[in-house]
C-alpha cells in the first residue's frame, strides 16, 4: 500500500506508454521521450470558426482561471523538488502539453468506448471500472466525454503527490484539471451547474450552436524506483456530471 510522503492539494480538486506515445510523430514533430516544451499560460482562449460558401464568421469564448496564490506557490515548491529528487529534466510545461494531447486521446476513446485501446495509457484496475460506468451511460453522456484539442479552454495543474511504499518504491503524481467545450446535446436537468455558450458557426441567419463547458479532473502517476521504465500512467478519470 503506497505511503504518502509529501502531498499539495489545491481548492480545486477539480503511462507507461505516455511519454513515448504522446512524443511519436503522430502528435509531435521530433520523437523524443519526453514531452514537447509549450509555453505556460493561466488563461487559453480558443477561436472557432468555420466557412460555409462565402460566409465565415469568427467568435471566441475566454476562459479566465485566478489560481489561488498560495497553492500556485505550493505546486511550483513540488515541482522544484521533482526536479531535484527525481528527475533533474522535468518541466510543468512539457507536461502539461503532454497532458493535454493524453487527455483529448484518452477521452475520445472513452466517448467511443475503445477500452482495450486504453491499455498502457491508463491504470488497468481504472480501466474496468470505467468500462461499468461508460455502459451506464446515455448516448449523448458518452459522446460528452469526447474533448478535442481545439476545444480545451483551460487547463490547471491540480493536486501534487510525492509518495514511498513500504518497500522503498517512489512514486510521483500529479492531478490536471481541464475546461472543455461540448456540443452534446446533454439534458439540463442532469447538467446543473454547467455553463453553457451560444457559438455561431456558420453565416448570417443560420441558427447558433450550443456548447456546454465541462470539466475533468485526469491525474497522471509515475513510479521512479530505479531501474523501472520512466513512463506515466492515467490513475484517476473523473468527468463532472458525467463520471464522477
Amino acid at each position: 500500500m503506497a505511503l504518502p510522503l509529501l502531498r499539495c492539494c489545491s481548492c480545486n480538486r477539480p503511462v507507461s506508454i505516455l511519454i513515448r506515445y504522446f512524443t511519436s510523430k503522430s502528435f509531435l514533430a521530433n520523437q523524443s521521450k519526453r514531452l514537447a516544451p509549450v509555453a505556460s499560460a493561466l488563461c487559453d482562449a480558443r477561436q472557432y470558426s468555420s466557412e460555409r460558401g462565402r460566409h465565415k464568421q469568427n467568435q471566441k469564448v475566454v476562459v479566465v482561471g485566478i489560481p489561488n496564490p498560495f497553492i500556485w506557490f505550493r505546486t511550483r515548491i513540488y515541482f522544484f523538488l521533482i526536479r531535484t529528487y527525481f528527475d533533474k529534466e522535468f518541466s510543468i510545461e512539457e507536461f502539461t502539453e503532454g497532458a493535454i494531447q493524453a487527455f483529448s486521446h484518452v477521452s475520445r476513446l472513452l466517448s467511443q468506448c475503445q477500452f482495450e485501446a486504453l491499455e498502457g495509457l491508463v491504470a488497468k484496475d481504472l480501466i474496468e471500472k470505467l468500462q461499468e460506468k461508460c455502459a451506464q451511460l446515455p448516448l449523448s453522456h458518452q459522446r460528452a466525454l469526447s474533448a478535442e484539442s481545439d476545444e480545451i479552454m483551460y487547463t490547471t495543474t491540480g493536486d501534487v503527490g510525492i509518495y514511498y511504499d513500504d518497500s522503498g518504491r517512489k512514486y510521483v503524481s500529479i492531478l490536471m484539471r481541464f475546461w472543455y467545450l461540448t456540443s452534446a446535446r446533454l439534458p439540463d436537468e442532469s447538467m446543473e451547474g454547467a455553463r453553457i455558450f451560444q457559438v455561431t458557426i456558420g453565416g448570417e441567419g443560420e441558427r447558433p450552436e450550443t456548447k456546454r463547458l465541462l470539466t475533468a479532473n485526469y491525474e497522471f502517476q509515475r513510479e521512479f524506483t530505479q531501474g523501472v521504465t520512466p513512463d506515466w500512467i492515467i490513475t484517476r478519470i473523473e468527468h463532472s456530471k458525467l463520471l464522477d
